[in-house]
This record gives C-alpha cells, structure tokens and sequence, in this order.
C-alpha cells in the first residue's frame, strides 16, 4: 500500500515506522513488535527559560530539536483585556462572534474546558453520520491490526497485502463510499476503532484529544506518548495528560500546540503504559 493509496479520501493512516522498543519474551522466544504512534501534534509546557517573545520555527527547533510550527487550536477565554491577549502564543485574529485561536499561552487564559465541550458536541455529530454510513456492516479490524501482523510475519505477510486485507473490508469500504460521494462530514477511516467504541467513548477521545494533542512534553522534560495507535494506549495516553493538564489548569504554565512535520516517535520517551 503505498502513501496515496493509505492517504485516499482525505484519510491519513499510519505509515510504516521503525517498530517500538519491546522487551524479550520468556523462554527465548522473539519479542513481540508493535507500531511505533504516530505523533502529528505534540503539547509542550514550556519552560521558564523560554522567551515570551513569539515562537518562530527556528525557535522551536532550537529548544525542542524537531522541526515544527506553531498549530492554533487552543481557544483563549472570552473577554481577556489587551494585555492579556498579548500573552497568547500564535494568536489568530477571530471571525466575528468566533473565540479567539492561538497556539497556546498561559494556561489561565485558555479556554480549556469550552474547547474540549465543543469538540465532544462534534464528535457526536460525526458519530452518528458514521453510523448511518456503515448501517448492516460487520465490525472492522482497524489498521494497527494489519499492521502489526505484517510487523511480526515480514516474510510471509507483505505491507501490501496488509493495506488490501484492511481497505477490502465491507465497514471500510462504506467509510470510503461516504466520503468519496461528499456526503456530508468526511469520516476519519484512522480512528474507525474509536468509532468502533461507541459514541459516549468516541465522544469523549475526541474531547480529550483537542486538548492533550498526540503526545505532551511537560515543563520538567518528561514526554507522555501513547504506546501505539491501538485505542486502549490512546487512552492510556490521555488518562495521564488531563492529569498532568489539570495540575496547571489555572496557572501561569504555558502551553503551547506544535505540529510536526513528519509524524513520528518523539525520541526517547518515557512510555504510557497500562
């Protein structure tokens, strides 16, 4: 399956990456290999040490050694004085009667709680096209599935056969009708696990994504990333970034949202585990 194949209707699934660090199985036996995530838009509480001054992409490479640039999807709280909207990281200017989108800033002067409401609110409104679209479709294996079977079978299971087994299953396939026919809201073929799960469970990784991003470097250095894409260490994932967010909701604490420019394993991380 190759990049345009994977990324047909506007869908973007993972693509093949080196495969996470595992450890050895018992009694000798090879160690099972996963995918490593994929890592699109990283949350970073920046340090005291970091400028006020607005972030350039430079600036970014130069503290966090990737390369990436500012994302705008925090919204700030309503009714902030001049000095206040100063603060904000890549701020955008609004529409009318729209909040103001920026990048990030102090963590007190974002609105935190009416972004992840409204993502929620949309989530539900996806999930119930969704489910309209794949009405009579058995439940689909999602790609990590594939994936991982060709990971450990390399030599008798192909990426490409890996790619036909997942696009050729009837719930995928209706996924692919929908959006191909412009029927409203695009469905995301990459989260068909989530939405898999119901709609309070899609509901509520939507909301929390909004806000905790793919992966979360906290202001003392630590990175939080998911395992794999697999829903379970998502959520494992966002159960440990709302934790550590709520810690500094209220607070001077920066935050910012990057998006990377190739989605990848962060490096050297400190796993979520389960």
């Amino acid at each position: 399956m190759t990049a345009p194949t994977a990324a047909r209707n506007g869908q973007q699934l993972p693509h093949p990456k080196a495969p996470a660090a595992t450890k050895s199985a018992a009694g000798g036996q090879p160690p099972v290999i996963h995918p490593a995530p994929t890592i699109t838009t990283m949350i970073v509480c920046l340090p005291d040490a970091v400028s006020r001054d607005p972030l350039t992409a430079h600036q970014l490479a130069r503290h966090f050694g990737d390369s990436c640039t500012l994302q705008p999807r925090y919204w700030a709280k309503p009714h902030l004085y001049l000095w206040q909207l100063r603060r904000l990281i890549g701020r955008v200017k609004p529409a009318r009667n729209q909040p103001d989108y920026c990048a990030g800033g102090p963590a007190r002067l974002l609105d935190l709680i009416g972004l992840r409401h409204a993502a929620g609110v949309a989530a539900g409104i996806r999930h119930h096209l969704w489910q309209q679209a794949v009405q009579g479709t058995r439940p689909a294996q999602p790609w990590i599935v594939f994936h991982t079977r060709h990971l450990q079978e390399p030599g008798t299971y192909s990426y490409e056969q890996a790619g036909t087994d997942f696009w050729r299953q009837a719930r995928v396939s209706a996924m692919r009708a929908h959006n191909a026919a412009g029927a409203g809201v695009p469905l995301a073929i990459d989260k068909l696990e989530m939405l898999q799960a119901g709609a309070a469970a899609y509901q509520h990784y939507s909301a929390m994504t909004a806000v905790c991003g793919d992966a979360l470097l906290t202001a003392e250095g630590a990175h939080l990333v998911p395992a794999s894409d697999a829903f379970a260490d998502r959520v494992t994932y966002l159960e440990q970034a709302v934790r550590y967010l709520a810690g500094i909701d209220n607070t001077s604490q920066r935050l910012v949202a990057v998006s990377l420019q190739n989605s990848h394993r962060t490096g050297p991380v400190a796993t979520a585990t389960a």
